[in-house]
């Protein structure tokens, strides 16, 4: 069979085929692997102490409003950011806390408030777990910003 004609059977364009050159195909046994207890390794599957030397928690206390970008930047890299808000106006703290909460609803994270003025923003891949409200409300009394 020529290559011209080869081409025109890959891409059907030759409906006839080679008598000649039929191929009897028999399936070949499955080679199960064996696999050693101490050896399993897959493409698919993630070490876990590769994934616990790369999380990362970065303390954040930005003094003007365009600081919220980064704490941005580090949520989408999706590390878990600690926001201190204790030395910015008051104004321009709840901009960012706004800023923070539209990206953290995007990226599917969460935002909790950990302390007055403090917030922990946190990517999808990282769960909140309790709630320390209670300790929090007791003192907003004392400081009424938030």
């Amino acid at each position: 069979m020529s290559i011209k004609s080869k081409i025109k059977t890959f891409f059907f364009l030759d409906d006839e085929y080679d008598e000649n050159e039929e191929y009897e195909e028999t399936p070949e046994p499955v080679k199960q692997p064996q696999r050693n207890q101490h050896q399993v390794k897959s493409p698919n599957v993630v070490s876990l102490q590769s994934v616990q030397k790369s999380a990362k928690v970065i303390l954040v206390e930005p003094r003007v409003y365009a600081e919220a970008q980064e704490v941005a930047d580090h949520l989408k890299s999706r590390r878990a950011v600690v926001v201190n808000l204790q030395r910015i106006d008051h104004d321009q703290a709840k901009r960012i806390v706004d800023f923070l909460s539209g990206t953290v609803y995007a990226i599917g994270g969460d935002i909790q408030r950990i302390g007055t003025s403090i917030f922990l923003c946190t990517p999808d891949n990282v769960e909140i777990a309790g709630n320390i409200s209670e300790i929090v409300q007791e003192h907003d009394f004392q400081d009424k910003r938030w």
